[in-house]
């Protein structure tokens, strides 16, 4: 047997610097995998874990992505990896565009490029979502430079989301588009103004309601794992980045709507699918077709979807008698420690970014700053055998909310 085949398969995981990328980190090196740990910043958090076998900074993705794309496949010839597990949007559309500059020996643990596309624009997302006959919010595809079209019969307030959250300029850097809202036709206008660059827009009814994901992992269309989880707060508190999350039992409605919408296209690779659920029943919000922020809930949970994905490529998809796993322990509770601190500053202060939508309140707040202080919810960061990316997270922490916030006093 060659030395090649004895060593442990090498896998590189991007964006080590978010609780996601550390889930991923130690359950591949639990599983044996030699994981570098990467980031355009030095010293990440997923650096400092025991699992990782060793440190790679790129340049940045975002406005560098030419750059960034030749480091990425030096280190992938130079450290012989096995795997690339891409983590954020950034990160995935230089890498899905050279897709063919990668050697057959190295996966990019993502799906095709038609593939991605579809969840990339939400236009066509909703578009499927219709075809298939899965409730979704009314929308409308406006653009910056015709104006206001007539949006009659949504009501107020509107939804405005970018066609597409990120967009890949000349192959050489990514602009980001943020989610806002309006309560008429005059903020509606202003708020489309505002835009930076040409980009369309959804003009969609709001929803009220709880915001329910659900995880899955895929293999060309085929549902190999899935977990839900309900988000508790998020950043800004009016829609956003879950801060707090609770793990809940696999809804059947929304499993069945999640694994017919990847199914259409094949999919394969992990996805999050994003609903509202309120008075009318669940909506579609979104599919973020990557590796979600909420991910080492599910790992804490009893999901290992970093180790499944990474077998996926290695070893290739279980038999079609092995059925999904859809067991996972219910009533978890994980945290992004930075993002729910801010969520608990920025309630306490009372901001409101628009005041006319439904807000938390301080009791809320004290409560939530109450629960930081419950053992059984754990931080994205922490485990009792590798402690090292929580104890390096905590100074970030502190000069992140010192920046948002001000220095007290």
């Amino acid at each position: 047997m060659s030395g090649r085949a004895l060593q442990s398969p090498v896998a590189l995981v991007t964006d080590a610097g978010r609780g996601s990328a550390v889930a991923i980190i130690r359950s591949l090196g639990r599983a044996g995998w030699s994981v570098i740990a990467a980031d355009s910043e030095p010293r990440s958090l997923g650096s400092h874990s025991r699992h990782a076998a060793q440190e790679f900074v790129y340049p940045s993705p975002t406005s560098a992505s030419s750059a960034f794309l030749e480091a990425i496949l030096d280190k992938v010839a130079r450290s012989r990896v096995d795997l690339v597990l891409p983590v954020t949007d950034p990160v995935i559309l230089p890498l899905s565009a050279a897709r063919d500059r990668f050697p057959a020996s190295c996966h990019l643990a993502m799906p095709g490029a038609e593939q991605l596309q579809v969840f990339l624009d939400k236009h066509q997302t909703l578009a499927l979502a219709e075809k298939l006959g899965i409730p979704a919010p009314r929308s409308r595809v406006v653009s910056v430079r015709d104006g206001v079209r007539s949006i009659d019969g949504f009501g107020w307030p509107v939804v405005l989301k970018p066609r597409s959250s990120r967009v890949f300029r000349n192959h050489e850097s990514i602009d980001s588009f943020e989610v806002s809202y309006a309560r008429d036709a005059e903020e509606l206008a202003h708020r489309l103004r505002a835009l930076v660059g040409d980009v369309d827009v959804l003009v969609q009814e709001y929803c009220p309601g709880v915001g329910y994901g659900v995880g899955v992992l895929m293999h060309e269309g085929r549902p190999l794992a899935a977990f839900q989880h309900r988000r508790l707060h998020e950043v800004p508190v009016t829609g956003g980045p879950s801060a707090l999350r609770e793990s809940v039992p696999l809804d059947p409605a929304l499993y069945d709507y999640s694994v017919r919408l990847l199914g259409a296209v094949r999919w394969t690779g992990l996805a999050m699918v994003e609903f509202k659920v309120g008075p009318a029943g669940p909506r579609l919000m979104e599919v973020n077709g990557r590796v979600w922020g909420s991910l080492p809930l599910a790992v804490l949970s009893g999901v290992d979807f970093p180790r499944a994905l990474a077998e996926l490529y290695r070893s290739g998809p279980p038999g079609p008698e092995v059925e999904p796993q859809r067991t996972y322990r219910t009533g978890v509770r994980a945290r992004n420690l930075a993002l729910d601190l801010i969520w608990i500053a920025s309630v306490l202060r009372g901001q409101r970014g628009a005041s006319y939508l439904p807000h938390p309140s301080r009791w809320e707040a004290l409560a939530g700053f109450g629960a930081l202080f419950d053992p059984r919810i754990s931080a994205d960061t922490f485990a009792v055998d590798d402690p090292g990316p929580w104890f390096a997270e905590l100074p970030m922490i502190l000069q992140r909310l010192t920046k948002k916030f001000g220095r007290l006093g």
